[in-house]
Parts: structure tokens; sequence; C-alpha cells
């Protein structure tokens, strides 16, 4: 190797040297680079050219040597010029070279010393193969066997235990840990899959996803028994359970599915109980009815209990979703202070959350509206038309519960129920009404007009029919009344009843507390009953020592010894024939019956808003009648009228004719139909009422039935006073647009029953005093004296008579019936009335008068006013001036009379003539009274 590097070396040198000598050789370098461009482009190609082959097949057919010499000439200076630049190139790279070559003998030294290493290498390795024996190897094999089965042991153990997961899984669901049965399944998943490469671990894999499907199926039943029971603990397993499982959503979906479920299965249930249990034996399949058609079913009698169960029932379903959702909202809070609970992404938890909190709360609405369906189809499956008044207002009262809580439950106006609700309420208030109306008539011609004997503090808010008045009064009736401190806040339902019990079972207690305490008592109950009557009823600063023990014996009418003193008869008015009663309301059984009637039309009203108008408009009807009826048996006395008077006021006469027409049937018993409408609308009207026959009005002795008037007139004053009471009531309950027609009733009729005394009594006035025989002795006085008389008529004394025997049978009627004041005026005003009529007649009866018997008859006038003024407290005395004026006519001149007759047209014709023809021949000649007669018949007079 040395000597071929020798010659190399050597060979390179001498190379170098002739190099050197070309580069030596003078030559232009811009020939030189001439010289190489001409050479032809094919010598700088590929080293396998053969330049001598291409060199000699250039050459042409016929050579010339010169031309050959010279081109070889030609191609040596351009192998020279080539050379020479060659050799230029070397030249300058020389040192390069030389330091390469240096590293390259480096090179060759270091991969010596690497040969020399790795024979010794080779040389250790095979003296340490044949130093190990054969045993230490089988050492070695043996310990790795013995780890890879150690492994193996502790699989198959894991494998055993999933294999018995099956009996504790069992064990686990018949306790009710889900959560703790999920648990161990997703774990002995997660182990098998570690283990899925042994054959049988696939098949225990596949037996536990069907373990986690058979625990999602009774998670699921678990859940579906939240909906009628809702148990916290139960609850709380269920939710962690589903949240283990990462199902979350799809457990909600499913709870709204199963409350569905609920509703129809518990109404279905319920109802079906009921039908089955009042069938008896019936071969009937209702199991296979569909509910609408199973509700047609429930009987009268069943209605009530059924329909509460059912409302019980479906307490209990809202119970358990509000309770559900409280659960869910606590659990929010807890979830919301924890943020780190739980295995999901703080994300993936509130959208969760989020999706659960939207989904119940639409939940509401569509249970409610379940619930609402379905006690719809209960309540329009019977028709309740014939319910007695009770049962119907413990429905309405249920179903008003049931609306209650649908308010509280999501808000819900419950339209759907309203609906249902008005619709059998119009039903059945048409059909009560109606009967109603007939039993008021048979009341009002079976009344015989008698004194009820109530407690002298009787007020409406003591019946039964008005508790409800007091129960109403809550805060949303008058809303600026805020709840203070040491009033309790109300609670809701579902916040009174989250523990327990039901709000629908309130309604079975209420009927035994009722208790009324209003009628008087009447002579015979026992002293300690009595005693306790009073003390309740009377303070004593209302009613004086003595009054306390003044009652009326119901038998004979008598007071009893122990009596009002004479200074207290003394002191008390003499119109106000109540001197030996309490001031006890006057009213009869039938008004106690209208007031009663009208507390229970309220009470429907009160629980249904919709159809207030309606039952309002049956309240007037019944007052329209009892208003009818009085003025029909008391107060029709046309023929007694005096023109004048005034007795019936236009608007009570518009009211009566109001009456007449709308609500009384004028052609009972007749074959046509009339005016008055085919039968139809017919069915809303009522036969006009007769008087009892056992009401004598006709009897002198009793001052022609005053006691009854004073009963029947009285009491309705007093119905139109509770009416009054009640007015704000009906206008809160009132809709805005129907107002007009309570106002209306309230100023047109209910404010007329007061008008309604003067044609009453008119009658008594007319009769009780005679009149007559007043006018046959006027008509025997001779007025046409010469002189002054100092002694007044003998009439005006019978007439003073007559009114003092009056007065005396006013106050044995008082014994039977107090006589208020606004009676005895009106019974003083008429007769007062009728008698200075009856004077004015007997002095237009006189045929012949002088100045001093003009002035004898304003001596009779005066005695009889001055006694008669000690007999009434009526101030002014009525009509004073009617007879004050006649008489002073006589001395009018003739323009002055003609005045007197245009203006006082409330004379009759024959008195103003007669006022003529008597001053005829002293201030009057026969051509002015001619004239003035003439006066008299031109004056067209309205008929009064």
């Amino acid at each position: 190797d040395l000597s071929s590097s020798c010659f190399s070396s050597l060979s390179l040198s001498q190379h170098l040297e002739e190099l050197r000598e070309l580069r030596e050789q003078p030559i232009d370098p811009q020939a030189e680079q001439e010289l190489i461009d001409s050479i032809e482009e094919i010598y700088f190609s590929n080293d396998s050219f053969d330049m001598v082959q291409y060199e000699l097949e250039k050459l042409p057919p016929e050579l010339n040597l010169q031309e050959l010499e010279e081109y070889r000439d030609k191609l040596k200076q351009q192998q020279a010029a080539v050379s020479k630049k060659v050799a230029d190139l070397i030249l300058e790279k020389q040192p390069s070279y030389v330091k390469e070559l240096e590293r390259v003998t480096s090179l060759q030294t270091n991969l010596q010393l690497a040969a020399v290493i790795c024979t010794n290498a080779r040389r250790q390795l095979s003296s340490a193969k044949e130093g190990f024996t054969e045993a230490s190897l089988g050492l070695l094999a043996n310990q790795r066997r013995r780890q890879l089965l150690t492994g193996l042991l502790k699989s198959l153990r894991t494998i055993k235990t999933l294999q018995r997961t099956d009996v504790r899984l069992s064990e686990m669901l018949e306790e009710e840990d889900y959560p703790g049965a999920i648990q161990l399944c997703l774990e002995c998943q997660k182990a098998a899959s570690t283990f899925k490469h042994y054959s049988c671990i696939s098949e225990l894999n596949s037996k536990l996803q069907d373990t986690l499907e058979q625990i999602e199926e009774q998670l699921d039943v678990a859940l579906s028994k939240t909906c009628k029971h809702f148990d916290v603990s139960h609850y709380t397993k269920v939710q962690l359970a589903y949240t283990l499982l990462g199902k979350t959503q799809t457990a909600m979906d499913q709870l709204h599915m199963h409350f569905t479920q609920a509703i129809h299965n518990t109404v279905f249930q319920v109802v079906l109980g009921y039908v089955e249990l009042c069938a008896g034996n019936a071969d009937t399949k209702f199991q296979k009815m569909q509910y609408k058609d199973l509700c047609t079913h429930i009987t009268p009698d069943s209605y009530i209990p059924c329909l509460t169960d059912l409302c019980k029932a479906l307490w209990e379903v809202m119970l358990s979703y509000y309770r559900t959702m409280q659960w869910h909202e606590e659990h929010d809070k807890e979830e919301a202070a924890v943020p780190d609970a739980g295995n999901e992404s703080p994300g993936d938890s509130t959208v969760g959350r989020s999706y659960v909190k939207k989904k119940l709360e639409h939940g509401l609405t569509r249970i409610w509206q379940d619930v609402q369906l379905k006690v719809k189809a209960y309540l329009l499956g019977t028709d309740m038309s014939n319910f007695k008044y009770d049962d119907f207002i413990v429905v309405l009262d249920v179903i008003s519960r049931l609306m209650q809580v649908g308010e509280e439950f999501c808000g819900s106006k419950s339209e759907v129920l309203q609906e249902s609700i008005k619709r059998q309420s119009v039903n059945y208030f048409k059909n009560y009404h109606r009967t109603r109306l007939e039993e008021l008539r048979m009341f009002l011609e079976n009344e015989t007009w008698e004194l009820c004997p109530v407690k002298s503090n009787f007020s409406i808010a003591q019946l039964h029919e008005f508790k409800f008045m007091g129960q109403c009064r809550s805060p949303s009736v008058s809303p600026s009344r805020q709840p203070t401190s040491s009033e309790p806040v109300e609670l809701s339902l579902f916040e009174q009843f989250v523990q327990g019990g039901n709000p629908f079972e309130m309604q079975i207690d209420n009927k035994e507390e009722e208790t009324e305490d209003v009628l008087a008592s009447n002579g015979y109950e026992s002293d300690e009953l009595e005693k306790n009557v009073y003390q309740d009823y009377d303070s004593d600063s209302d009613v004086a020592e003595e009054l306390k023990q003044d009652y009326v014996d119901e038998q004979t009418g008598d007071v009893p010894a122990k009596s009002v003193s004479r200074e207290t008869l003394r002191s008390r008015k003499r119109s106000d024939y109540n001197l030996n009663k309490a001031n006890a309301p006057i009213l009869t059984n039938t008004t106690l019956n209208v007031i009663r009637l009208v507390g229970k039309y309220m009470q429907m009203m009160n629980i249904l808003k919709p159809i207030a108008f309606d039952v309002i408009h049956c309240v007037s009807q019944l007052f329209d009648y009892y208003l009818y009826a009085v003025y029909t048996f008391f107060g029709r006395n046309e023929m007694y009228e005096s023109p004048g008077l005034g007795l019936i006021s236009s608007r009570l006469r518009t009211t009566l004719n109001r009456i007449q027409e709308s609500l009384i049937d004028m052609e009972t018993g007749g074959e046509s139909i009339g005016p008055h409408g085919p039968p139809e609308d017919r069915k809303e009207k009522v036969p006009s009422p007769h008087l009892s026959q056992l009401v004598v009005l006709t009897a002198s002795g009793t001052l022609y039935g005053l006691a009854e008037r004073v009963v029947a007139t009285e009491s309705l004053v007093f119905l139109a006073e509770q009416f009054e009471l009640l007015q704000p009531h009906l206008d809160t309950m009132m809709p805005p647009a129907k107002k007009p027609f309570l106002q209306q009733f309230y100023s047109q009729t209910v404010s007329t029953a007061s008008e309604l005394r003067k044609p009453t009594y008119w009658i008594v006035a007319a009769k009780a005093i005679d009149y007559e025989q007043m006018l046959l002795l006027m008509a025997g006085v001779k007025w046409d004296i010469k002189e002054i008389m100092s002694q007044h008529n003998v009439y005006v004394d019978v007439l003073l008579k007559e009114f003092e025997q009056f007065n005396k049978r006013l106050g044995d009627v008082s014994r039977q019936v107090r006589i208020p004041l606004p009676v005895s005026n009106v019974l003083w005003e008429h007769c007062i009335r009728l008698a200075n009529r009856t004077l004015v007649e007997g002095y237009a009866n006189v045929k012949k008068c002088s100045n001093e018997g003009r002035a004898l008859m304003q001596l009779d006038f005066q005695q009889f006013l001055m006694k008669l003024e000690k007999l009434t407290d009526l101030r002014p005395i009525p009509d004073k001036e009617f007879v004050e004026t006649y008489i002073k006519a006589y001395y009018l001149t003739e323009n002055d009379m003609e005045q007197f007759i245009k203006n006082h047209r409330e004379y009759s014709m024959k008195q103003l003539a007669n006022l003529v023809n008597v001053c005829l021949g002293s201030h009057i000649n026969k051509k002015a009274r001619q004239k003035l007669l003439a006066a008299i018949d031109d004056i067209d007079r309205p008929k009064r």
C-alpha cells in the first residue's frame, strides 16, 4: 500500500511539472480563450465519446496533406490551450489538494485503530459466551414465566368477580339502590373492555349491556312512581342514577310522559271505581270504555264524592310535580354553590340544568291543561240542572278551589274549566231560577203577612247564605291594604299542603259548624236561654233596662205587667206606634226566604264570575216580583184615588209597567198567545200572584188589614235596604259593560220601595174616617149669617172625634205590629188631606154665604187645626193652604178672581164655579159671573 501511494505521489509531481512548462509558454489570454471557444461542442460531452473515431469520420473522401496538417495543427493548438487552461486550474487548487490529502492520511490511521478495537471486542465476546452455562439462562426463563402467570391469575380473579356481579346487581335493584347498581355495572363494563381479548369476556360484556338496559327499565318505573307520591330520597336516587347514565335530559322527557299518563290513569280509575260501584252487577264492560263516555255513567248521588276524589287525586299529581320542581330548584342552588361537583364539564352541566328548568316550566301548563280537560269531560258528562242547590254550590266550590290551584300552579286563568262550569251554571241557574220564582209565587199566595219575629239587631250577615261575604274579604278585594307584620302572610295552597292533607277535604266539615240565631224569644223559652239571648244580642247602651224585659205575648198580644213606664210612653213620639216593641225589623217569612235566595244567588255569583250578569238579572227579578206582589195585593186601588193626590209617582208607575211587561205572564189559562209572544218567551215569565184568602182587607175592626199592610210594605222597604247594603258587593262582581243595568235597577226600582206606602195606606185613610157623614153635617150648617160667631160648628167636633178614634185604633194595631214613623206619617197625611179636601168640597156645596159665614168657615178650620196638632206630630199640616186659600178666595175682586181661576187648577170646576156663584150679588155682577164661568170652561184641565 505504501509503495503504491509513493508511486502515485511521483507521477503527480511529474504531471505538475508538465503543467508548469505549459504555463510558462507565453500566450495571449484572449487568443487562448478564442481557441477554446472554437472547440466543437461535442468534445465537451460524456467520457464515452470516441474522439479518434469522430475525427476520422469527419475526413473528406479525398485527403489533402496540407489541409490535414493545418487541421492537425489547429487541433494541437486547441489541445495545448485546453491543457494550459487545465494546468492553470490545477495549480490554482494545489494548496487545497495538499490539505485534503493530509486529512485522508489521518483518516486512514484512525481506521486502522478501530479495526484493532473490534478485533479485541470480538475476542472478549467469544470468551463471555463460553463462560455462561445453560442452567443460568434456564433460571431467567422460569422467572419470566412466573411473572406472566401472576398477571394471568389476577386477570382470572377479576373475571370471576365480573361473573359474580349479576347476583349483586339483582340485590341492589331489589334494594332500589339504582345509582349503586349503575355505578357497579359501568365499572364492570370498563373492566370487561380491559379483558376483551379473552373469549369468555365478550359474552359477559353483552350480558352487562342487557343488565344495564334492564336497570334503565326499572329506573323508568321508579321515575313513574314519583308522579303520584313524591318522595325526596327516592327521587334523589333516581336522578343520581340518570346522571350516572348521562341521561338527565332523557329522564326529564320521560318524567313528563309519566305525568301525562298518571293524570289519565288516575282519573280513569277514580271514575271507573264509582261507575262500577253504582252499576252493581251490571255486565257492561266499563273497563273498555273511553274516559269521556265513562263520565256519563256517573249517578247524581255519587257525582260530588267522585268529583272530590277526582280533584284529590289530581291534586296529588300536581303536588308531586310542584315538589319535583322544588327539588330541582334546591339541587340547582347546591350545584351552583359547588361548581366542581359531578364529572361533567361546567358548560355541559349548565346546559343540562337550563334544559331541565325550561322543560319543567313548560310542563306546568301542559299538565294543567291535561287536568282541565279531564275535569271538563267529567263536568259536562252529567246534566246538573236538577241538582239540589247546596250540591251545586259544593260542585262550584270544588271547581273554584281547583281553579285557585291552577292559578297557583302555573298562573292559569283556567279558561277550559271556566267555560265548562259556565255552561253548566247557566243551564242550572235558569232552571233553578224558574223553580224559585214559581216557589216565590206560591209563598206570596200563601203569605198571611204576619210578622216574623227576629232579633232587634237582626242583619243578613247572620244568615248561612251570607257567610261567604265574610270569607271573601281578602287583600284581593282591597288592594291598597298591604299586609302588615302583625298580619300573617297568606300561604298558597301548595305551601299549606306540601307536607300532607288535601285542599279538597275541606268542604265536608263546613255544614256542621253553621248555626243561626236570628229569631226573637217568644215568651215561652226558659229564663236562662232568654237571658243569654239578651246578653248576646243587646248591649246595655243600646236599650233601656225596662225595654229589655219588654216583649209581646204572641198568643194574646198583651204586654206583660212589667212593661214600659208611663213617663217613657209620654216621652216617645205619638206618631211612632212602637211603644211596646223594640225596633226589630219588620219582615215576613217570605221576605226572609227572598233574602236567603239572594244570598244563595250571590254565593253562586261569587264563585262564578262569568255568569254574574245572569245571576244579578235574576236577583233583580226576585225583588221586582216581590214589589209587584205587594203593589197588586195592597196598593192597586185607583177607584178610590182622588185627583191631585199623586199617590203613585211617574217613576213608580214606569217601574210597575216594566215589571208587568218583562216578568208577569198575563195570559195564564188563556188559549191565545197574543202580544206576549210564543210560549218559549213566556217560560221566563211568572203568573201574577193572588192574595191569600186568609188575609181580610175589608174589615173596619182591623183598620182594613192595616197590620198586614204594614208588614207587607215595611218588609219590602226592609228588603230594599238589604239590597242597598249589597250594592257595593254586587257592583264588584258585575262586568264593567253591564254596570249601567245595576245602577238603573237601584235608581229605578229599589229606591221606589218606600213610594209604595202611599197607594197601600190610601185605602185605610179613605175608609177609616167617615167623610160622607161630615159632608152631610156641613150641608146642614147656615152660612149666610149676619153676625160674627164665636163658637165653631159641631161637624168639627165630630171630625175630630173620628180622628181620635182613628188614633186609638192605630194604637191597637201597634200592639200587633210596630208601626214605624214613616208609616204613621203617611197614614195621618192621607187622612188629613182627605179631611181637608172634604172640607173644601163641603164649602163648595154652599149655596149662599155671607162675609160672616166665611169667617165662621175660618173659625171652624182653625179649631180643627188646633185640635189636630195635639193628635199628630206631623208638621206642616198637609193641604192646610188648600182649605185656607179656598176660603179666602171669596173676598177676591173680579180681576183677581179671574187670575185665581187660571192659577189654581187643583180645585175642581164645580168648586171654582161655586166660588163665582156664591160671590154673585156681593161683589160680582152677572156680567162678570158669565165671564168667569166662561174662563172656567175654557181651562183644559189635564186629568190627575
